[in-house]
């Protein structure tokens, strides 16, 4: 057999650091001169942590090698600007320091990189042997005692472009962020005549799923892809400090209208238009009859997958009470129920059957959607909550494949009375698209995992607003009085537009609102006088308009709803007059809604985005956190830095 000798790869691919041949030492403490960063560094393909990469803060001699979970913990210099993860196999990435502490990256294969790969076996008295499989399972640790050698052949600019360039944009040698996920296209809202197309309706959404997936690709160092960043959900991940319904009222909500400056376009205004949830206490909560549907296919092993979804099932069993019940059913190759439905008070039999999970093999997902509906109708509570809670990264290539076929079947399983919650896990094969839509279509929400923090907020601060639906089918229709409003245009809700006739027709399907969820939306309105966005026609006569009074009212909220099990849906109405006011005297509630929006048309380069800038949207955010009970306002200011730091030069986006 003809070996080739490794160290002379292993030294053009990786720096000399004389502390990377001894076992990784435990960080000392961080001096005046340095901070910590700690992170994970995964395979891009496989999500599995990778052993033995090279972190090293550039023009530095400061670096440690990951263990053989992936994680690592280095001591940075404060002047350091960069840091570079490099390994054998796979293509170098690089990250802009910009004082964060937790750096989790994926690295890519580098499939041009090794022409030829011999391994040859290294413990004593273990006979050498030639071991076929990927790069990616040798490194990993899948043969023991191992060497890998092979030659380059990737051009030496395309390494080099590959390694310089900002995370969230591609060059020859690397993938774009998010390349294996799926997620749905998005044409943004644009302006609407206020005389010819005075209706805007569409459907309540309470998911915050993208919200908690773009902050997975800030901390990974990358921008989102564009069809990632759904506004609404930015903006509805927030809890906002809204009055709670009357005691005495009969509505399970509250509905409340606001308007001021547009900050991105001082010439327009901004109309907020919020409902809030009625907080109903969990011992109040009505009995829940729960299935727990899991994804153990071979997609979801790992920490991040499978291991996630444990961790957060257990938080949840923590917060069953002795009248809720809990079935669990699984889903491979096949579907099988592995918990019969028991009573809340049994934690220690439901943490059992949580603890005997393992992934492995292809997905069903069909099958197991099936059999966990036919569960929860086995036992469904007239008076209760009855719900399949789905736990997958979605990539079903089993059974009802396609999205038609997935509809049809939710759309089929949700005539039972039973919802769905779905939350997702993962990444690289991520598939958000299939996802909302299962949630979308099946009177359910979702929300994405993409920590253990992330899990606790959805399944425990927030047990009542995921788990039990107060309101369903809940659409708004918002009526501009063109005496007042020239243009207006809805931010977000793409996906959750309706036309004007589903307003009145109880059998089209609309979202539900949990116990004290709150849902806010943001028109950008064109008040009459100011410059319209589209020119005066010429053959057509200028109907001159009226200076409209003062009290005259700018805009009627239409809302309708339907009780959590009921047909017929009820219809309330709400005007809003006055005039606008500065932004620096709209509440706080407005104010923080508007820097979220801003942020997500600043991450996809929204062609209405106007005069937005980071800087100006971090400063909106950071007026607006006197109401932040669990720190996620303060998050977001971070997070705007982060993606200010990620975002292109000039020079970076004429060069490609």
């Amino acid at each position: 057999m003809k070996y080739f000798l490794y160290c002379a790869l292993a030294a053009s691919l990786m720096p000399s650091i004389p502390a990377l041949a001894q076992p990784t030492p435990k960080p000392a403490a961080a001096s005046a001169t340095t901070y910590t960063v700690q992170g994970r560094v995964t395979d891009r393909s496989t999500g599995q942590g990778l052993p033995g990469v090279t972190v090293l803060a550039k023009g530095t001699t400061t670096g440690v090698s990951t263990n053989k979970d992936g994680t690592y913990s280095i001591q940075v210099p404060k002047q350091a600007k960069l840091l570079l993860f490099s390994s054998i196999g796979y293509m170098q990435r690089e990250v802009k320091l910009t004082g964060q502490t937790t750096i989790n990256v994926w690295l890519a294969s580098d499939s041009q990189q090794l022409s030829e790969v011999v391994v040859m076996g290294t413990a004593p008295a273990v006979q050498k042997q030639e071991v076929t499989g990927s790069v990616s399972s040798v490194i990993t640790g899948k043969a023991a005692g191992v060497s890998v050698r092979g030659s380059r052949s990737l051009k030496r600019k395309d390494r080099e472009a590959a390694a310089s360039a900002p995370y969230g944009y591609a060059y020859p040698g690397q993938p774009e962020p998010g390349a294996g996920e799926s997620y749905a296209t998005i044409a943004e809202n644009g302006f609407r005549n206020a005389t010819k197309e005075p209706l805007s309706t569409f459907s309540i959404d309470v998911d915050a799923a993208s919200y908690s997936n773009v902050r997975r690709f800030l901390q990974q160092g990358q921008l989102p892809p564009t069809d990632a960043v759904r506004t609404e959900e930015l903006i509805n991940y927030f809890q906002y400090n809204y009055p709670q319904p009357e005691p005495t009222a009969p509505e399970p909500f509250r509905v409340i209208t606001e308007q001021a400056q547009c900050p991105w376009n001082p010439e327009h205004q901004l109309v907020q238009v919020a409902l809030q949830g009625r907080k109903v206490p969990t011992e109040k909560l009505p009995p829940a009859n729960l299935v727990f549907l899991i994804d153990v296919s071979g997609s979801m092993q790992g920490d991040d997958r499978l291991g996630l979804v444990q961790q957060a099932l257990r938080l949840l069993t923590k917060e069953l009470r002795p009248q809720d019940k809990v079935a669990m059913v699984v889903y491979a190759g096949a579907a099988g129920t592995v918990l019969p439905p028991t009573a809340g008070s049994s934690r220690a039999d439901i943490l059992a059957a949580i603890g005997r999970l393992t992934a492995g093999g292809s997905t069903a997902g069909g099958a197991g959607l099936r059999l966990a509906y036919q569960v929860a109708r086995q036992n469904f509570n007239k008076e209760g909550n009855n719900r399949v809670i789905l736990c997958t990264d979605g990539d079903f290539n089993v059974g009802e494949q396609s999205d038609q076929a997935m509809e049809r079947l939710i759309t089929e399983e949700r005539e039972s009375g039973v919802f769905l919650t779905v939350l997702g896990v993962g990444q690289g094969n991520y598939q958000d698209k299939k996802m909302e839509l299962l949630a979308d279509k099946g009177n359910g929400n979702y929300a994405y995992l993409d920590n253990l923090d992330e899990a606790r907020r959805v399944l425990v601060q927030q047990f009542g607003g995921t788990l039990f639906t107060i309101a369903k089918d809940v659409k708004l229709q918002v009526e501009f009085n063109p005496a007042r409003v020239r243009e207006y245009r809805l931010v977000g809700y793409e996906n959750r537009l309706l036309a004007a006739e589903d307003f009145n027709n109880d059998r089209k399907d609309a979202g539900e609102l949990g116990s004290g969820h709150t849902v806010t939306a943001l028109y950008e309105v064109v008040p009459v006088g100011a410059p319209a966005s589209v020119d005066p026609l010429k053959y057509q006569p200028a109907t001159p308009t009226p200076t409209p009074a003062a009290t005259a009212e700018l805009l009627t909220v239409k809302l309708r709803y339907k009780q959590p099990q009921g047909g017929s849906s009820k219809l309330l109405e709400q005007p809003l007059t006055g005039q606008d006011r500065p932004l620096a005297e709209a509440s706080e509630n407005l104010r923080f809604a508007a820097a979220v929006a801003q942020f997500g048309m600043l991450l996809r380069q929204s062609d209405y985005r106007g005069t937005a800038t980071w800087e100006a949207t971090a400063a909106l955010a950071k007026g607006a956190r006197s109401y932040d009970p669990d720190g996620y306002r303060a998050e977001l200011v971070r997070l705007i830095k982060l993606a200010e730091g990620l975002r292109p030069s000039p020079t970076e986006l004429g060069s490609r």
